[in-house]
């Protein structure tokens, strides 16, 4: 008999916000550890450069993708009764990226002097460092990939805390490598590069190995490409692999346009966009992953108004969550760098630098939480060439967008102004698109939820403006800007809560409802 119940999507969403909350507490240590080394020197920016050739790599081989493809097919076997079939589908997956990948790392690895000098073009005298950095983190890329496939195993079970280590167990990986491996290091930026490989693999393979095969896993090495979930899993991927979606390639951009700017740009707008991913991997990322196996499952099983009701209240939950930090951002982004990362070899100058850039990336952060979910959305229903080629559009409206500004000389800041328009323009057209797909999706209930979210904002992004402008500017340091920032976005957050509570917004029940059966 087929799995008929309904997966605790809540549970799974408490659960992932509470590891990639962990996780971005991490990452802002990681953040500060490195801030304070390096601040946004000629070794910080090489660092954030040799990122570019892996992610390419990753981009090029549809790793993103891989996962989220994998998922549903693994889903709808084990889901229906037949689990030799989908640890098969498992097996011959994991084989056949492990040597693809295995095979564009080495490659990656001979030429990475030659890719620094395509992902960085405007930085020569950075390139050998960037070529030596890439290729200690390539290896790291293997990881992410079997590890990614791993994970949707354990998601599609139901378990969701081992993944949830990936991410604290890496950050952990780049901090140990800051504070001790660049003490044994030269240049002590190798440190972490390294440190990151090693949270990577252990992470990412040594933890989830350990774990699936105390949980029954069947892995049996094969090239048997004729099965059909086989061949589903890789018509799956294929229009991502062909397709240039913005999210996939987005940090690229951006990178690749910031090397044109004067020295710092390029770890500035790297600063700013970590810490506007730290709401994403919080809100949008947990809840989407949470609702994926449940989208997944609902529609291997043809309840298709249980995936309506699932994905219409995750969209509307990330909204709920995510206007307001936008608000904060916007409001006291120079409290929120000064106290997050100036100090040591990060001064006030690159402050000043990553303010602006930060505000910019704010305009988006709704946009992107609600992409994920909308993307898992298309994943559960096993369409991938709509969403890719709605990417592909947007990715060269973004595009023209950078090749503008840096045309007419504009700031960087208005390149992140630019990812986070054509974020909103992509979230628009997946959202016009899933409703036809879904047959009847609620939009008119998420849109009430944006506008009421938006009016509940703005009383809240008034007083952590005046906290902001009268409390915590005049004073630099970091006690003024802890101060202002933790009692003052503790301050403007209740009065967002009062505003959604008044405005009678169904949301705020839900989450006080969860809030009571986390607290007994």
């Amino acid at each position: 008999m087929s799995d008929q119940g309904t997966p605790n999507v809540a549970k799974a969403g408490w659960i992932m916000m509470a590891s990639l909350a962990l996780s971005r507490v991490l990452g802002l240590v990681r953040d500060a550890v490195i801030a304070g080394m390096f601040g946004q020197g000629p070794e910080r920016e090489a660092y954030v450069l040799s990122f570019q050739i892996p992610d390419l790599l990753f981009f090029l081989v549809a790793g993103g993708a891989l996962s989220a493809a994998f998922i549903p097919v693994f889903s709808e076997y084990l889901h229906t009764d037949r689990p030799k079939d989908a640890w098969h589908v498992f097996s011959v997956v994991v084989t056949v990226m492990s040597v693809l990948v295995v095979g564009f790392i080495a490659l990656a690895w001979a030429f990475a002097p030659q890719l620094a000098a395509v992902v960085a073009p405007g930085k020569p005298e950075l390139w050998p460092l960037v070529a030596d950095l890439s290729r200690i983190v390539l290896p790291a890329q293997y990881a992410f990939f079997i590890g990614g496939i791993m994970f949707g195993t354990l998601y599609a079970r139901q378990v969701f805390a081992v993944p949830g280590l990936g991410p604290n167990v890496y950050n952990l990986g780049i901090i140990t490598g800051g504070l001790v491996l660049s003490q044994f290091l030269h240049p002590s930026v190798l440190g972490l590069s390294w440190g990151a490989t090693l949270g990577a693999v252990v992470g990412n393979l040594v933890i989830p190995i350990f774990v699936m095969r105390r949980l029954g896993a069947d892995f049996r090495p094969s090239f048997d490409l004729s099965h059909p979930g086989v061949r589903k899993v890789f018509r799956l991927m294929a229009p991502v692999v062909l397709g240039l979606s913005l999210p996939g390639v987005y940090a690229l951009i951006l990178q690749y346009f910031g090397t044109f700017y004067a020295p710092g740009v390029n770890a500035a707008i790297d600063n700013a966009n970590r810490l506007m991913q730290a709401p994403l991997g919080v809100f949008g990322q947990s809840l989407a992953i949470a609702a994926f196996p449940a989208l997944a499952q609902f529609f291997a099983q043809g309840r298709m108004d249980a995936y309506r009701d699932q994905l219409a209240g995750t969209l509307r939950t990330v909204i709920y969550l995510t206007v307001p930090v936008t608000a904060l951002f916007l409001a006291m982004p120079g409290g929120i760098v000064r106290l997050l990362l100036e100090h040591g070899a990060f001064g006030a100058a690159d402050t000043a630098r990553t303010v602006p850039v930060l505000q910019a990336f704010a305009v988006g952060i709704a946009a992107w939480c609600a992409h994920p979910v909308l993307m898992r959305a298309f994943f559960a229903v096993q369409r991938t060439v709509t969403p890719i080629v709605l990417g592909t559009v947007t990715t060269l409206v973004f595009l023209s967008v950078c090749l503008t500004v840096r045309v007419l000389g504009w700031g960087p800041e208005g390149l992140a102004l630019g990812g986070s328009v054509s974020a909103v323009l992509l979230v628009v057209m997946l959202l016009v698109a899933i409703r036809r797909v879904s047959d009847g999706l609620d939009v008119a209930g998420i849109v009430r939820t944006l506008a009421l979210s938006s009016l509940a904002a703005l009383p809240m992004g008034l007083l952590a403006w005046a906290i902001q402008r009268f409390g915590v500017d005049p004073n630099p340091g970091k006690l003024p800007a802890l101060l202002g920032v933790g009692l003052g976005g503790l301050a403007a957050t209740w009065v967002y809560v009062f505003a959604t509570r008044a405005l009678k917004m169904p949301e705020t029940a839900s989450i006080d409802r969860a809030l009571k059966r986390r607290s007994g």
